[in-house]
C-alpha cells in the first residue's frame, strides 16, 4: 500500500515563494502519476499540476502556469510542488495524490493536505 505525505505549506506574503514537498512511502508501480491538487473553501477542488513518472511529462493549470513548477527527485521517492510569485487567490489547501497517469480521474492515493495561505 502506498502512503504520501506532504509537506511545506505556510503563510506568505503576495509575491513570494514556497515549495511543497510529497513524499511517496511503499509500493509503487513503475508507471505512474503524481498530481497536485488544491481546494479552498467554498470551492472545487483543483488540479493545479502533475507529472508522469513514464516520461517527465508534466501538466499545469491556467491558473498556475509560468509560476508553478513540478519536479521529482526518484532517488528520494520524493514530488515538489514549487511556487514562486503567489497570489492571494492561490490560498488553500493542498494535496498531492497518486494515479495512473496525468490524464487520468482515479488519483486513489492521496496525502493529507498542507494549508498555504498566501496574504497581501
Amino acid at each position: 500500500e502506498v502512503q504520501l505525505v506532504g509537506s511545506g505549506g505556510g503563510l506568505v506574503q503576495a509575491g513570494g515563494s514556497l515549495r511543497l514537498s510529497c513524499a511517496v512511502l511503499g509500493f509503487t508501480w513503475d508507471d505512474y502519476a503524481i498530481g497536485w491538487f488544491r481546494q479552498a473553501p467554498g470551492k472545487e477542488r483543483e488540479k493545479v499540476s502533475c507529472i508522469n513518472s513514464s516520461d517527465g511529462s508534466t501538466y499545469y493549470a491556467d491558473t498556475v502556469k509560468g509560476r508553478f513548477t513540478i519536479s521529482s527527485d526518484n532517488a528520494k521517492n520524493t514530488h515538489y510542488l514549487q511556487m514562486n510569485s503567489l497570489k492571494p487567490e492561490d490560498t488553500a489547501v493542498y494535496y498531492c495524490a497518486e494515479g495512473p497517469w496525468c490524464g487520468s480521474s482515479q488519483f486513489d492515493s492521496w496525502g493529507q493536505g498542507t494549508q498555504v495561505t498566501v496574504s497581501l
